[in-house]
């Protein structure tokens, strides 16, 4: 592979390596806590990307100044102490597929499976029984799993997070494109001034028209007597209301813990949130993972 398609798989900045080291982490003190655990383990990519990421800002032609790091992907496979029984990649673009079955080639003992598909469609169309691939006794009971969920911008739909929520069998790490999705939202405190493309991304995003809770009106006003949104417009209120969102199909496997990834600017581009998967074991995923959070 040369190396402007390896330019051209994947881009990112410092916010890359910080939430790679904090899924890494998870993924380390995760299979560790269920070390004498009779579980099999699933780690599942669903935007998988290529397995390399490039960090820095440069021109094609200085490609020797990037700085390329391992994806998630690679870090999955790299967990020792209690290694992943099965791993599932899931990536739509060619090129990036090819890269990843490359991956698969290199690791001939691990039960690997790469996906060319829509992340969407994928884990939609996972069901408990889908964990029973290679095991002839065993049953979905015995699975226990991470999803990793790291969309291109706002591809994420709500009805595959209820879906995984609905499934109970997979912790999720969860990137939000809060970025994204405030500059979806007009300058006007205005909902009706989002472009209709916008208003129909938003309710894909959010399961409806929820994000418009944004400029709900407080019944006790302001301080001045005047109408005023019950929430910060822009980024943190849509993060809150999304948060809610996940706090509803979650219940308690819910971790209102979170990190905010920003760019060099100081700007937020990113939400990374934690949701537990088995109601039994959501309490100590919980745990790992606020620490992890609070800790890297």
């Amino acid at each position: 592979m040369s190396r402007r398609v390896e330019w051209m798989m994947g881009f990112g900045g410092p916010w890359t390596t910080e939430k790679l080291n904090i899924l890494e982490s998870y993924l380390d003190s995760y299979t560790t806590a269920l070390k004498s655990q009779p579980f099999r383990l699933v780690y599942i990519d669903a935007f998988a990307g290529s397995g390399e990421i490039n960090i820095g800002e440069c021109e094609v032609s200085d490609l020797d100044s990037v700085s390329f790091v391992r994806g998630s992907t690679a870090r999955a496979l790299s967990v020792r102490d209690r290694p992943f029984d099965q791993f599932v990649f899931v990536e739509k673009q060619p090129e990036r597929y090819q890269v990843l079955m490359e991956l698969k080639a290199q690791h001939p003992n691990r039960l690997i499976d790469v996906k060319q598909d829509d992340a969407n469609a994928f884990l939609t169309s996972l069901r408990k029984q889908s964990f029973r691939r290679g095991l002839s006794t065993r049953t979905y009971e015995d699975w226990r799993g991470v999803l990793f969920v790291d969309p291109f911008g706002t591809e994420l739909k709500w009805t595959t997070v209820e879906h995984i929520a609905a499934l109970r069998r997979l912790d999720m790490w969860l990137l939000v494109p809060v970025g994204a999705m405030g500059r979806m939202l007009p300058l006007s405190r205005n909902p009706d001034e989002v472009q209709p493309r916008w208003v129909d991304r938003l309710n894909v995003v959010f399961g409806g028209p929820h994000w418009r809770k944004l400029y709900s009106v407080s019944p006790q006003g302001d301080l001045f007597g005047q109408a005023a949104s019950e929430r910060e417009p822009g980024v943190d209120g849509l993060l809150e209301i999304y948060k809610e969102q996940l706090r509803r199909v979650f219940d308690t496997r819910f971790l209102p813990e979170s990190r905010t990834l920003k760019n060099s600017k100081n700007s937020p581009l990113f939400e990374f949130i934690f949701c537990g998967g088995h109601p039994k074991g959501a309490r100590i995923a919980k745990r790992i993972a606020k620490h992890v959070i609070e800790r890297m």
